[in-house]
């Protein structure tokens, strides 16, 4: 992960201080460790020729061909083919693991449609690319305000500019469809470039906008997660925390994506627990289950006209609902003791170079520097001299 003090400018990060290249990759999102780097090949030959780049500090990524004769490492700034024009961005990933990349997501290592390398980035593409790059947030304060005066229901989330500023792609959030076509034409007219419109939800303005989550660590949409799966409260349910909307919720406003980490941990655990044991009957009445603790194998149980809770053994469960269905009532629940009273432990004084001190002996000592030596002492007192008549 990044730290707050390694922000990335010119293509170098300024706080890490290792020469262009952020050891832990946090200058980078989405970034992926390539471990098979240092792996010899039998073949170089049929090593893929295809590299990753990543555009606006990793927020976007897309492979492309490498034509040239030159080899680039992970962390070269390239130029690489755009919309009628070039694009500038950073090489993330290249070699075998390029190759295991798109097979993981379905594309084709031949496809003739892919964009190509054109070359390493010069010294005037890279001043091209940050003039260009300056310009994207008084067009999204622009693009605000056009949207207003047009009364679309939509929120200009953010605007890329490509590096030689020929396309601009503007990233909007809206509930339903939108007709932008008179916008369009606004946009292209006020901006004098190529504009594409990109819908995007909330947690992929989260992802692009960044921050701090409730754990302590950047968000996971920033830094490495892609996919983005659906979240609802089942999943809160199935690990027994309270609906909450907002302890659950991410700062994109929907549920966090971390709820489905250790869901399939709780289901798998959650089979080894009787079905049907919502209630069972005893001569108290109907006990009602009020929650399961899978690390414990715990069920906790209420009975009737009364708040206390019993926690009860899967086995103890299983027996009593074998014996309601005999038509058998137990007498009682049999709840097992849980958390069993620590002996207090033994309270130690504070110890210096020398031995143990007490407070008894600081207030003692404290009493004779107050009172002096001689106080209240009758045979300590110097002898008084004699008065004359």
């Amino acid at each position: 992960m990044g730290c707050s003090n390694c922000g990335t400018a010119n293509g170098k990060p300024s706080g890490c201080k290792s020469n262009g290249g952020c050891s832990s990759g946090g200058c980078n999102r989405l970034n992926v460790h390539d471990w098979l780097a240092n792996l010899p090949f039998s073949d170089p030959e049929s090593s893929c020729r295809i590299v990753e780049v990543s555009f606006n500090n990793g927020s976007r990524k897309d492979f492309y061909r490498n034509v040239t004769t030159q080899y680039f490492e992970k962390g070269d700034l390239v130029s690489v083919e755009g919309v009628s024009g070039f694009d500038v961005g950073e090489v993330t990933m290249q070699g075998e693991m390029v190759r295991l990349q798109m097979k993981k997501k379905g594309i084709e290592e031949f496809n003739p449609e892919m964009k190509k390398l054109l070359r390493r980035a010069s010294e005037k593409d890279l001043e091209m690319m940050r003039q260009n790059k300056d310009r994207e947030k008084e067009a999204l304060i622009r693009s605000r305000a056009i949207s207003r005066q047009l009364k679309l229901d939509m929120k200009m989330s953010e605007v890329e500019i490509q590096a030689d500023g020929r396309k601009a792609t503007f990233f909007y959030i809206a509930d339903d469809r939108v007709d932008f076509r008179e916008l369009i034409k606004v946009f292209a007219s006020e901006f004098r470039l190529k504009v594409e419109m990109r819908q995007i939800g909330a947690r992929q303005e989260a992802a692009k906008v960044g921050g701090i989550g409730s754990c302590g660590r950047e968000l996971c949409c920033s830094t490495w997660l892609s996919d983005f799966k659906s979240v609802n409260t089942t999943a809160a349910r199935y690990q027994n925390l309270s609906i909450n909307q907002s302890k659950l919720s991410g700062q994109c406003g929907r549920l966090k994506c971390c709820l489905n980490y250790e869901l399939d941990t709780y289901l798998d655990q959650l089979q080894q627990f009787p079905d049907n044991a919502d209630t069972i009957q005893v001569t108290k009445g109907t006990a009602i289950l009020v929650k399961k603790d899978i690390f414990k194998n715990i069920m906790w149980y209420v009975l009737p006209d009364s708040n206390k809770q019993y926690p009860l053994t899967i086995d103890r469960v299983r027996k009593i609902k074998k014996l309601n269905t005999q038509n058998v009532i137990p007498e009682e629940l049999e709840p097992v003791e849980l958390g069993a009273a620590k002996p207090k432990e033994e309270e130690h004084g504070f110890v210096d170079l020398v031995g143990q001190i007490s407070l008894k002996t600081l207030e003692k000592a404290d009493r004779k520097k107050r009172h002096g030596p001689h106080h209240g002492r009758e045979g300590n007192r110097p002898p008084q001299k004699n008065k004359r008549k």
